[in-house]
């Protein structure tokens, strides 16, 4: 039996949203790709050709800024939406809420064309906008071999500071007026 080598790093390139709501690292040697159905992001897959394995990010803006109070209604919306793919497998589930920032975490498998996929999924709900991370693995076997890189794309996935403070409940209190800082020399 032959065992397949680990797949290696060769470079990382820092991936910039274009309009500076996320960066993330991919391997540099993987090839980049637009999102299909006008949906802004990236897709990156080790393979030029066959896309089933790949690291992927979209960005939506919402007709509404999430808030703590809807991290439960947001999940079980969500997971309502998991529910729809094929022969859904749900591995691991996680919800974190910091301030107004909600964030689901879901590993599952699905069946699609009769191949059962692995997924892992990061949708975050920054403000008014939807950040959707995502690893998907061919089959489980290809999710596993490429995880190490993948989940290295997770780990440096940054959201700027300007955008993670526009959740936070301290600072964007509903009616709590702004302080006004004086600025340059009193009027005569």
């Amino acid at each position: 039996m032959k065992t397949r080598p680990a797949p290696q790093f060769t470079g990382i390139q820092t991936y910039p949203d274009r309009l500076g709501r996320f960066t993330m690292r991919i391997p540099s040697d993987w090839h980049k790709f637009d999102l299909d159905f006008g949906k802004e992001g990236i897709l990156a897959s080790p393979s030029s050709t066959n896309t089933h394995t790949y690291v992927a990010v979209w960005v939506e803006k919402l007709a509404f800024q999430a808030e703590a109070e809807d991290a439960d209604d947001i999940s079980e919306s969500f997971d309502k939406g998991l529910a729809q793919l094929s022969n859904i497998s749900l591995l691991e589930s996680e919800n974190l809420v910091i301030g107004n920032l909600v964030k689901l975490e879901r590993f599952y498998t699905f069946d699609e064309n009769g191949v059962t996929r692995k997924r892992k999924v990061w949708a975050m709900y920054v403000a008014d906008w939807l950040m959707v991370l995502t690893y998907q693995g061919e089959n489980v076997e290809e999710w596993e071999h490429w995880y190490a890189m993948a989940n290295q794309t997770f780990f440096h996935f940054v959201i700027p500071p300007e955008l993670f403070y526009a959740t936070d409940r301290d600072l964007n209190k509903k009616g709590t007026p702004v302080a006004r800082v004086p600025r340059g020399k009193p009027k005569k």
